[in-house]
């Protein structure tokens, strides 16, 4: 995390989901500056990841949904990372 510009996650396993909530706790809590966090394949993840039921059981608020969002290929991630990055007047390098 600390060079990371970006996150991508991609479909995997326990040690997936560890990184990632890790690095989303991380940028949620404040303890590191946000970075884009991109889950690839959004089918998988809602299935993986029901953030919209944690929020209705108040365990996070509305704006940890937006600590991350969802692209189908490469090319859609790198394309949000960059407006990611441009939008919040930050460098990619």
């Amino acid at each position: 995390m600390k060079r990371a510009v970006a996150i991508v996650a991609l479909p995997g396993g326990y040690g997936t989901l560890d990184e990632l909530f890790g690095a989303l706790t991380l940028i949620q809590t404040r303890k590191v500056a946000p970075i884009p966090v991109v889950l690839v394949g959004e089918a998988y993840w809602r299935r993986v990841f029901d953030a919209e039921y944690m929020l209705d059981q108040g365990h996070i608020d509305a704006e940890d949904l937006d600590l991350y969002w969802y692209a189908e290929t490469a090319a859609e991630a790198w394309e949000g990372i960059q407006l990611w990055h441009r939008e919040n007047g930050s460098a990619l390098i």
